[in-house]
């Protein structure tokens, strides 16, 4: 679940967390966190494993709200964004031109749609965030590449991740493939530190220049989850006050990890336990 409009101040130098405190470019004491964090990414991830067999077409969008609700109960977890800031509902279903934030309703999935379901388990107070496209049988080549594009874009950012590479070179990276290939990023939602908090410092833009912002430090962990759009960027809010679609009606896609900041790279809570990264994934 994405970050909220708006930015966090984060001191560069001073920055604490629950579980360690930054000092000297580095967070110390981070093992116990990431522990619990990859028990929580471990079933955020599980739960759209699950998930992967029953999207398909005929069902609703409430339907995967109750199986995802169902599955994070019955091991141990709670649905970080069922009642957060009023919100009704277990996870997100964002259909073909909605960007973020879709409340899973009574609408059927038909053939050519494709849906972003993100999903939030909560364990030992530890927060796993993550979400996957899935494809509702045979969907127009335009919406497949700009799935692609976005899987794609997300991982590029993902492996230049390591201690000393600064927080704007995540975004230039994403920003500058995609555009390469027609596409846009949303500028209104971004990524954000989680671990005891759903959504805390820093934001993790998915657009910038690079070599700008903070440096990545060891223990540091936060969510890249770029939302790209085929048309231009620009975003609508529904009378809801959650969902977020294209201005323009084009499509738009998602694809969001949970990381950690290692002393030599970086660790990815979310990974699938099936293998699954993009559809197809049966």
């Amino acid at each position: 679940m994405y970050a909220t409009f708006g930015c966090i101040h984060v001191d560069n130098i001073f920055f604490r967390t629950q579980y360690g405190v930054l000092t000297n470019n580095k967070f110390m004491n981070y093992s116990e966190k990431f522990e619990k964090m990859r028990t929580a990414g471990n079933l955020a991830a599980r739960t759209l494993d699950m998930l992967t067999e029953n999207i398909k077409e005929g069902i609703s969008t409430d339907q995967i709200n109750k199986l995802g609700y169902e599955f994070i109960r019955d091991n141990g977890g709670f649905s970080a964004p069922l009642f957060y800031r009023g919100f009704t509902k277990s996870l997100c279903t964002s259909v073909n031109h909605v960007i973020c934030h879709g409340i899973p309703s009574d609408r059927i999935l038909k053939n050519g749609d494709a849906v972003n379901v993100d999903v939030t388990a909560i364990i030992d107070d530890h927060y796993g965030d993550t979400s996957r496209m899935f494809c509702i049988g045979e969907i127009p080549v335009k919406y497949k590449n700009l799935i692609d594009a976005t899987y794609e874009a997300m991982m590029k950012a993902i492996k230049i991740l390591k201690p000393g590479v600064k927080l704007g070179d995540i975004g230039y990276e994403i920003q500058s493939f995609v555009e390469e290939k027609g596409f846009s990023v949303v500028r209104d939602f971004c990524g954000h530190g989680i671990s005891t908090t759903f959504h805390e410092p820093p934001n993790v833009l998915h657009y910038g220049n690079k070599n700008s912002g903070m440096d990545l430090r060891p223990g540091m962990t936060f969510t890249i989850e770029p939302m790209i759009n085929a048309g231009k960027y620009n975003v609508k809010m529904l009378n809801d006050g959650w969902t977020a679609v294209t201005k323009d009606k084009s499509l738009s896609a998602q694809f969001e990890h949970t990381i950690g900041i290692t002393e030599n790279g970086y660790e990815i809570f979310t990974e699938s336990a099936k293998g699954y990264l993009k559809p197809p994934y049966l």
